[in-house]
């Protein structure tokens, strides 16, 4: 299913997986569900694809590969513009 929805947020390190990843606290409104939700679109303008894993109240880690990482030159601490282009 399309979707076109943007936000913006920090990379941090998930205390619990230790993964990097950004936190998206409206994502259990925007998809409906407490859920995974797998997803692909753009992580500043480079592509990706990956699944939203739910923390709880209503709110998603979106785990960032080492690949994406290198390619958008940022670190924990910077912000990041997410674009959703699809829910697979």
């Amino acid at each position: 299913m399309k979707i076109d929805m943007a936000f913006t947020a920090e990379i941090t390190k998930d205390n619990n997986s230790g993964w990097t990843c950004v936190v998206w606290p409206e994502s259990g409104g925007f998809f409906g569900t407490g859920k995974p939700v797998k997803v692909s679109g753009m992580v500043d303008h480079h592509q990706f694809q990956a699944t939203f894993l739910p923390i709880g109240n209503g709110r998603h880690i979106l785990p960032l590969r080492a690949a994406i990482i290198a390619a958008i030159r940022k670190q924990v601490g910077d912000k990041v513009e997410v674009h959703l282009e699809e829910r697979l």
